[in-house]
């Protein structure tokens, strides 16, 4: 008899509701998750203000999130993987392992994969801001125990930037620009100061996450239009454009040097965005998108197990998941929140931050 779980359903723009739903059986190779942490995304604000993401667009309720850790409550059946009471980070993604970008080792770029809390097929694929759900096997990560579960909360928004870090390749000793200092943008300041990037500059509207990529490593921080900036806001190796904003493109092209290196990180609108070709051409720039990640989370819960990577300054509020209007409502105020994790189940159980 299957058990029900709490979950974070999303039926429209600004539908939002906790509901009961039954957790399906587990195959052999499957475990149940008691998730207890969830972090806030973009996507899972557009959800909720537009009810779409991007080209993804909501005709069936669906649990949102996608960024979550937890305990394991129940081992898979077949006996293998870890045990009941191990906790865990969750790889969102599942990809097909046939088709021709599976078998070029592109598995994020699968089009028949799926991604926890997306809309993007139909059904809707769930997602994990749920007490318990139900995971298979080669999507859960152990992590040790003893370190708070918090320091793995942002295990996979760290991964869309390692994976972005490195599509620009080397990155030591360059001068380098991010331009966004949202989640994303700050993990990448952090994944930069590990690898070794000699000057990190970063830019952003907002001065309260500028303060978040000083204390991750940025050299410099700057805003754009700040007077003065402009002479020492050019020449960059690489840029890293976070902000997915058309504005943020044309800056990125203007500041990068000839023969250097522009990675699209930041989603765009879908559609045409303006963007200043023939400046990209006559430096001869590198212009790269990346998207989401594939082994990358297997490093980057090594680099946060171990401490050498701490994306703790970017959490900024732990919030109860009773009250998450205002978890959604604060997420979506870039000027007062970076990441607003939810903490997930009986209020006991985790600390408010």
């Amino acid at each position: 008899m299957s058990h029900m779980s709490e979950s974070l359903v999303i039926r429209g723009p600004g539908q939002l509701d906790l509901e009961a739903l039954p957790v399906q059986a587990p195959a052999e190779n499957e475990l149940i998750v008691d998730i207890k942490l969830g972090g806030i995304c973009g996507s899972d604000l557009h959800y909720w203000k537009h009810g779409s993401s991007g080209a993804s667009v909501l005709t069936d309720p669906m649990i949102l999130g996608h960024e979550v850790v937890g305990i394991v409550q129940q081992a898979a059946a077949d006996g293998a993987g870890p045990t009941a009471g191990t906790p865990v980070a969750i790889h969102p993604a599942t990809s097909c392992g046939t088709c021709a970008q599976c078998t070029a080792g592109r598995s994020h770029l699968c089009l028949d994969g799926r991604y926890l809390g997306s809309a993007a097929h139909r059904p809707h694929t769930h997602g994990g801001f749920t007490t318990s759900m139900v995971v298979p096997r080669r999507n859960v990560r152990p992590l040790p125990e003893g370190v708070p579960l918090e320091h793995f909360a942002m295990a996979e928004p760290a991964s869309v930037a390692w994976h972005a870090v490195n599509r620009a390749g080397s990155v030591t000793g360059r001068r380098i620009l991010v331009i966004g200092a949202g989640p994303i943008g700050l993990a990448i300041v952090a994944v930069l100061r590990l690898r070794g990037a000699g000057e990190i500059v970063v830019s952003d509207l907002f001065p309260r996450p500028l303060d978040t990529a000083r204390r991750l490593g940025a050299d410099r921080t700057t805003s754009p239009g700040e007077p003065g900036g402009e002479e020492t806001n050019v020449d960059f190796d690489t840029t890293f454009e976070c902000s997915g904003t058309p504005a943020g493109l044309s800056q990125a092209v203007e500041a990068t040097r000839g023969g250097g290196d522009v990675v699209m990180v930041g989603n765009q609108r879908v559609g045409d965005v303006p963007f200043p070709a023939a400046r990209a051409i006559s430096k001869e720039l590198r212009i790269s998108g990346s998207w989401r990640f594939q082994n990358e989370f297997d490093e980057v819960v090594q680099a946060l197990a171990s401490g050498q990577l701490d994306l703790t300054p970017i959490i900024t509020h732990i919030i109860d998941w009773s009250d998450y209007n205002r978890a959604f409502e604060l997420a979506s105020r870039p000027s007062e929140s970076s990441k607003v994790l939810l903490a997930i189940g009986p209020r006991h159980q985790v600390d408010a931050k």
